[in-house]
């Protein structure tokens, strides 16, 4: 039996991150037979999100707005901005609860002005470093205290608690809560 839809479908589910042959075939075979009208909500899920999400102008978070929540909610603490490398660590930290300053997506070092607009909009007192640990990160954070040191910034980054190596996304909320609590200067 072969059937060129459910190939189709299966190689796009294996296109996803962590989602191997096996794993594809089981969700094709689930989305379009097995429970068909959850594969009609997600085909529509997908297709609203695809529609309708962005990245923040302002910080890079996930969003609907041209502001996301975090960066519209005039109660949070606009002096502390906390450096992630990507959307996904943000709401990892929020999830935290251990968090309520603002955030900036740094994906590479040449958004280095939006950056600096951010701390200059936001009267940023202080610049923490949610970076996952490691030599690369290192060197990102010297080189940004170094191109930002005329802003008169406290840099901190999230304390050692989280392995090196490992994506924020992977790391427990407890482990992430006591590391931005107890974050050190750098």
């Amino acid at each position: 039996m072969k059937s060129e839809k459910f190939d189709e479908l299966v190689a796009c589910f294996s296109r996803l991150p962590g989602v191997g042959k096996k794993s594809a075939q089981k969700y094709a075979y689930f989305v379009a037979l097995g429970d068909p009208f959850l594969g009609r909500n997600l085909a529509s899920s997908i297709e609203e999100a695809i529609r309708f999400l962005r990245h923040c102008q302002r910080c890079g978070a996930i969003s609907e707005h041209e502001l996301c929540d975090i960066c519209a909610d005039s109660s949070r603490e606009c002096e502390l901005l906390c450096v992630v490398e990507n959307p996904k660590d943000i709401i990892t930290i929020e999830n935290s609860h251990s968090y309520n300053g603002l955030y900036f997506v740094l994906t590479s070092v040449d958004e280095l002005a939006g950056l600096k607009a951010a701390i200059t909009q936001n009267a940023t007192k202080e610049l923490i470093f949610a970076l996952t640990p490691g030599i690369n990160a290192d060197a990102i954070m010297l080189y940004i205290e170094n191109e930002l040191s005329a802003f008169g910034l406290k840099f901190t980054k999230i304390a050692q608690g989280i392995p090196t190596g490992v994506s924020l996304e992977n790391v427990d909320t407890l482990s992430l809560s006591k590391a931005l609590k107890d974050r050190n200067g750098i």
